[in-house]
């Protein structure tokens, strides 16, 4: 059974980094796409990153893009969300998703299969 568990979110000042990881488990990451995705309160749900090892397809949203970053650890069955250079406006909750895909409709869609949620703030 595919389950996916979000870890590393917390507060943040602006300008700093987090990273955030999925511990991913009943799934082969030699198959699946996993992304990442967030939600503010009383803001639409917007995917950020998704990441397919098959194809070695990476892809972010325009508000990320340089300052994210997406990794793959097969062995580790991880698969993490590296945020450098925060701002107020990337607080929210954040979810790691599983697919077959990895392609920007997904990333506007969703995937079938999620996490949690982990909080991220990032505040002074």
């Amino acid at each position: 059974q595919l389950q996916l568990v979000e870890s590393g979110g917390g507060l943040v000042q602006p300008g700093g980094s987090l990273t955030l990881s999925c511990a991913v488990s009943g799934v082969s990451l030699d198959t699946f796409a996993i992304g990442w995705f967030r939600q503010a309160p009383g803001e639409e749900r917007e995917g950020v990153a998704c990441i397919r090892r098959r194809t070695g397809i990476t892809i972010y949203s325009d508000s990320v893009k340089g300052r994210f970053a997406v990794s793959m650890d097969s062995a580790k069955h991880t698969v993490d969300l590296r945020m450098s250079d925060l701002k107020s406006e990337d607080t929210g909750t954040y979810y790691c998703a599983a697919d077959f895909y990895c392609d920007h409709g997904i990333l506007r869609n969703g995937m079938d299969n999620w996490g949690k949620g982990i909080q991220v703030t990032v505040s002074v």
